[in-house]
């Protein structure tokens, strides 16, 4: 894909990193939020700019923090889900078809493939991260999908539907709109952004819009924002233990990840499943499927 075609949005204080770490990208495609505004004013910024030189436009929105590792079916995927938007209104969400009853997760119900390609289901629900028993009941169901955030319509498509489901949005951005690509565009930006509903596009667009749909997809996905994405994605020994620091053993454990810093030496003994993490002379002892649990203890 030409490196013009790739945008990214982020945190101001992040685009000196993000031009170093992606030099090809042209830097009027990178995208400085003024603050953080959740995903719905994040995706539309990047949508109404993208739309003012090509009108026409076909998106694929995904986050940042994911591991693909098939990354010649994630192609395929993503290809089906674009020419599928491209002669339709339609708006397509990458699922992810689960191997474990993960709770850290959205999940995306699937009601029935269209007729014209059996790979492409209508949405049924989304549905908010589960609690454990919930999670096992939707494995065994066999048509809840993780709900990665990976998006694909057509610039046309989504701008008309935040028109209608986020108005608010829709407005900011459209009074931005003639600015782009001018000498106003970051005055203008700073100013209005901020006014922005804070919404992720799920709520604020997703669980309204009409032609919404699915395609289940395996392409070696990962989420990397959770201790057990890592886990699963270190080295592990024997035991199924994975570690991140120079000084770590374990003894009679197994299922765990240690994490600690380069000064620190660490012992464990008959743990079963436990994250251990040390940070800023904070330490963490937590069940690993009980994560999602962890910013009600801090």
């Amino acid at each position: 894909m030409p490196q013009e075609n790739v945008w990214v949005v982020t945190s101001e204080r992040y685009t000196g990193l993000v031009k170093e770490q992606l030099p090809e990208v042209p830097e009027e495609n990178i995208l400085p939020e003024p603050c953080a505004r959740n995903t719905a004013p994040c995706i539309a910024y990047a949508c109404w700019k993208i739309k003012k030189r090509h009108p026409d436009a076909n998106i694929v929105v995904t986050p940042a923090d994911a591991l693909v590792i098939d990354t010649t079916e994630f192609r395929r995927v993503v290809n089906k889900a674009l020419a599928f938007t491209q002669r339709s209104s339609a708006i397509v969400t990458l699922g992810i078809r689960p191997t474990r009853p993960e709770t850290g997760y959205g999940y995306i119900a699937a009601a029935h493939p269209i007729a014209t390609d059996k790979e492409i289901c209508t949405v049924d629900a989304f549905k908010e991260k589960p609690d454990r028993e919930t999670a096992e009941k939707y494995l065994a169901e066999g048509n809840y999908f993780w709900n990665a955030g990976i998006f694909v319509w057509n610039v046309r498509t989504i701008t008309a539907v935040m028109r209608v489901y986020a108005p608010g949005i829709a407005q900011i951005f459209d009074r931005i709109f003639p600015a782009f690509y001018t000498a106003q565009e970051r005055e203008m930006v700073e100013q209005l952004f901020p006014t922005c509903e804070k919404i992720s596009i799920d709520y604020a667009v997703m669980e309204k819009a009409q032609e919404i749909y699915v395609l289940p997809a395996s392409f070696g996905w990962s989420d990397l924002g959770t201790w057990g994405a890592l886990h699963g994605l270190l080295p592990q020994d024997k035991a199924g233990n994975a570690v991140v620091g120079p000084d770590i053993r374990l003894y009679e454990s197994k299922n765990c990840i240690v994490h600690a810093p380069d000064e620190r030496k660490v012992v464990v003994q008959g743990l079963d499943g436990y994250i251990v993490a040390e940070k800023d002379r904070m330490l963490l002892i937590c069940r690993l499927d009980e994560e999602q649990r962890i910013k009600d203890f801090y």
